[in-house]
């Protein structure tokens, strides 16, 4: 039995960058010879085990075999006459099929060494084009790595638009392109994964809403400054998708089945996009800033279709959407900064305001919200009132 080190870790290694996961390879074993040194069978479509200590994942060496359409669609092969070579020449990229010995040497097949030097995501044979979650990954590793001058062999991209024009990414399933886009979105240039299904074809296809956004300028830009800012998964989401409609980011995310919260975040970005819009425009935020500290019911009923009392956390959130996006050219980066701060001083001094226990009692329930709304309404007309008798600095004073 032979272990090595295989994929990304060896990857990452080579490049110099920190390795999260490692992965590894056992030539020559069956699983009846793991199970009985302690490891634990986890795999569900192959044998893979973890490892009784580190907890690390250990696989058998496998051949695949395509039977049928779709990434599902594999027979598989892990009897102990697979090779090292021919698990590695399995795989997706060059770049992830090395090895790693327990001696250090790498073992390179496919030439990943001389496409890390060139800075090149390649496939690594024709193979690649049986399994359309790989167009999935090269547009993730491109946005990860697009920092380093990373760029897709022609050869590649054009397979991939062939898979495309094929229908070979009509059988991926929702879970499987979700996964893979959040991890894209994640990354430290995540406009360039949309930039690579846009040019393979497959956007059109996954995500026919965000193709009418890759084009422009502006999601894009915002998705970029998102990352920049390093804003969390559900904040770059919402950047990307806020001059869509509400009920469109809604369809989009039912179908991807989207997890609650980036969806929440991203409808809500967009509703509040048409109240400031509505408010004075996009490009006319700074006319809405003015506004904001002298109409204290303007910054209520904001607050309310934030659900911001309740969701304070969610509502932070959004202010980093609002930030993000007023990197857009027809929008005023100070203003947009001057409101975020506008609404925070608001919030917290209208969530500060408490009823007493004897008013309470007194009233009946729709009684209680009207009166608690007047005195957060009162609050920010005070607070109003002493940002002009300071002479208009601002609530966030």
């Amino acid at each position: 039995m032979q272990v090595y080190l295989v994929g990304g870790a060896v990857r990452d290694e080579l490049l110099g960058r920190p390795v999260k996961e490692r992965d590894w390879v056992v030539v020559g074993a069956t699983p009846a010879e793991l199970e009985r040194q302690g490891y634990r069978a986890v795999g569900r479509d192959f044998p893979v085990f973890l490892h009784p200590e580190t907890q690390e994942e250990y696989a058998l060496a496998r051949l695949e075999r395509k039977v049928a359409p779709g990434y599902r669609g594999f027979v598989t092969d892990f009897s102990p006459a697979v090779t090292l070579e021919q698990d590695l020449q399995r795989r997706d990229l060059t770049i992830n099929a090395m090895a790693r010995d327990g001696a250090g040497r790498i073992i390179d097949p496919c030439g990943g060494q001389a496409d890390l030097r060139a800075r090149v995501l390649r496939h690594v044979s024709p193979a690649f084009v049986e399994d359309p979650v790989r167009i999935l990954r090269v547009a993730r590793f491109a946005a990860r790595f697009a920092g380093l001058g990373f760029t897709v062999a022609p050869e590649t991209l054009t397979l991939m638009r062939g898979m495309v024009a094929a229908g070979e990414v009509d059988a991926l399933v929702s879970e499987r392109v979700w996964r893979e886009l959040e991890r894209a979105l994640g990354e430290s240039t995540p406009q360039r994964c949309f930039e690579v299904l846009r040019d393979c074809g497959a956007l059109d296809v996954l995500l026919p809403e965000i193709s009418s956004l890759a084009d422009g300028t502006h999601a894009m830009a915002a998705l970029c400054a998102a990352a920049e800012r390093g804003a969390a998964t559900p904040v770059r989401w919402a950047a990307l998708l806020a001059e869509l409609p509400a009920a469109q980011i809604e369809a989009l995310c039912t179908r991807l089945r989207v997890p609650n919260e980036h969806r929440e975040l991203a409808v809500l970005a967009a509703r509040l996009r048409l109240y400031l819009r509505d408010s004075g425009g996009t490009a006319a935020t700074a006319k809405a800033t003015a506004k904001a500290p002298a109409d204290p019911e303007w910054l209520l009923a904001l607050l309310e279709l934030a659900d911001a009392f309740r969701r304070p956390e969610r509502f932070a959130q959004w202010l980093e959407v609002l930030a993000v996006r007023g990197h857009r050219a027809d929008t005023d980066a100070d203003a947009v900064s001057k409101l975020s701060a506008h609404l925070r001083a608001a919030l917290g001094a209208a969530a500060a305001v408490q009823l007493g226990a004897a008013e309470v009692r007194s009233l009946q329930g729709p009684e209680i919200g009207k009166l608690l709304r007047t005195r957060r309404l009162e609050t920010l007309r005070a607070l109003a009132a002493s940002a002009a008798t300071a002479g208009g600095a601002g609530p966030e004073r």
